[in-house]
């Protein structure tokens, strides 16, 4: 349905990346070019997994298109994983091949080696023994294999970060992604409805819409409602290279952009800008996007930087294909602190610890019911029956709904901190300090931070009568883990850390030690 759609937008403008434009047709054309190669060349068949790592490339959006044509489940892997981390997505998800970028092939290349999984490089600028390049695999014209695919056949497997130190694989199905399309799709035209445009006379034609990718591609909102929503609406996407808030204004002016959908980071930079006002903005209709809760002082100043469009947020999660309550226009100034309604064919509950549902204004934890739900996690289903209890996913998170239906996300039960949109658990950055030699005791926690939202923080106590620098731990970490989560701060002491009587440590008292010092 998704691909028939976009199919159907013809020679339309759909992809802008760095003076490239390539339409709906040029697109697909690509999409079917593949699909035949991993058929023919690299023999995937339905249900087989195929990795992707790669920065937001269009080779990435033709790589998910092709992978899910042909009944093959796309893996789409962090491309800011270390070495380890790949090795890691590589192994737990059984990828028969690795379609990526010279940055990801050169990180995962020993550990492909050595598991037997193919190897195919896009733009690449190197010749590697046993790594295949795109222009030498596609064949031009080559048309897209027949295949059969079932509605609840699984499409897709998205690492979420765990609470036992590695990654979940989040699998969902056909069904579950389309649902949630439509449920976006039925979103917008609510809100339409509710807040239509201006009437100017004489008439403005509506501008065509068009979308700028500012978050990564292997992360649900960016995959789902930014990628996915494009393809099926015939919205023009603009893909930047990297995160800049000045490039971003200059594309936001000369491509009429009217959708910015990233974190509140990417929203703060836009609208704290000394540059903002030298550019013409008056295309925007919509700034916001989901990951983490914005300050109500931030939707504030959107709401008056850009009188075009109003500001917006989700409260969706990985877990739910992105899709969740959302809290926009009017409805989002006069409730700056809520993340909106829950929206149609999604149900929402807050449940106590007995998991009995709780009327309005009950705090408890927050959990979803509907047909975008993944169907668990890949290879775990003890993790799967924890999280998904009779139909309902359990989000992890605190909050209440209102008299009026309006959530409120306040804590997390997760030990785990939200920076600039990603999520970063505790338990797998604690167990990277443990492997250092000279730590005796680590607590990881978050601190506020006015752009980022919160940044990582640790203290760390060393085993007696042993030594450790900040940059000396940091160096340590940044070969294990991902940049974003290396601890910014870190707090190195002799004493011992406060713990509670059930012997958990009071990182609320760190925390604010921490964030006073």
């Amino acid at each position: 349905w998704a691909y028939a759609a976009a199919r159907a937008h013809g020679d339309r403008p759909f992809l802008v990346y760095e003076g490239e434009r390539w339409s709906f047709s040029d697109t697909m054309a690509r999409a079917d070019e593949l699909a035949a190669a991993l058929v023919d060349h690299y023999a995937i068949t339905p249900g087989q997994r195929v990795a992707v790592a790669m920065r937001n490339f269009p080779e990435w959006i033709v790589s998910f298109i092709a992978i899910t044509s042909i009944g093959a489940i796309n893996v789409s892997l962090n491309s800011w994983w270390t070495e380890d981390e790949l090795a890691y997505g590589l192994e737990d998800s059984g990828a028969t091949l690795l379609i990526g970028d010279d940055p990801r092939i050169a990180n995962s290349l020993a550990t492909c080696r050595r598991l037997g999984t193919r190897m195919l490089a896009v733009r690449s600028e190197t010749s590697i023994d046993g790594v295949d390049r795109w222009a030498d695999v596609l064949r031009p014209g080559a048309a897209l294999p027949a295949v059969d695919i079932a509605p609840d056949d699984d499409a897709t497997i998205l690492y979420t970060s765990g609470t036992t130190g590695r990654p979940k694989g989040a699998v969902s199905t056909h069904r579950a992604i389309i649902s949630a399309l439509l449920g976006f799709a039925m979103r917008a035209t609510v809100d339409g409805l509710r807040y239509p445009a201006p009437v100017t006379d004489p008439p403005t034609p509506p501008a065509p819409p068009t979308f700028i990718l500012i978050v990564p591609l292997f992360h649900v909102t960016g995959c789902i409602p930014v990628m996915l929503g494009s393809l099926v609406g015939g919205s023009k996407l603009v893909i930047m290279y990297k995160w800049d808030v000045d490039k971003a204004l200059e594309l936001i002016q000369s491509e009429r952009i009217n959708n910015f959908v990233g974190v509140p980071t990417q929203s703060w930079d836009l609208v704290h800008s000394p540059r903002f006002h030298d550019f013409d903005t008056s295309s925007l209709r919509n700034v916001g996007g989901g990951g983490a809760p914005a300050p109500a002082s931030q939707v504030e100043l959107v709401s008056k930087s850009v009188p075009t469009g109003g500001p917006n947020i989700g409260y969706g999660m990985t877990e739910t294909n992105a899709y969740g309550p959302q809290n926009s226009g009017p409805d989002y100034v006069t409730h700056p602190t809520s993340t909106g309604r829950p929206m149609p064919i999604m149900a929402v509950e807050i449940r106590d610890e007995e998991l009995r549902p709780q009327p309005a204004g009950t705090r408890g934890e927050i959990w979803f019911k509907g047909p975008m739900l993944i169907r668990g996690y890949w290879n775990r289903p003890g993790d799967t029956a924890e999280t998904i209890v009779d139909g309902w996913l359990r989000s992890g998170d605190v909050g209440r709904i209102d008299a009026e239906g309006y959530v409120y996300v306040e804590d997390r039960l997760k030990d785990m901190i939200l920076r600039a949109g990603e999520n970063v658990y505790c338990a797998e950055v604690e167990a990277a300090i443990y492997e250092h030699p000279s730590v005796h005791e680590a607590a990881v926690y978050g601190i506020p931070h006015d752009r980022l939202g919160e940044e990582v923080a640790a203290t760390v106590v060393p085993q007696p009568g042993m030594t450790l620098t900040v940059d000396e731990l940091r160096s340590f970490l940044a070969v294990k883990l991902a940049g974003f989560k290396v601890p910014t701060h870190v707090t190195i002491t002799d004493q011992a850390l406060p713990r509670n009587a059930a012997g958990k440590f009071l990182k609320r008292e760190l925390r604010d030690a921490a964030t006073a010092g």
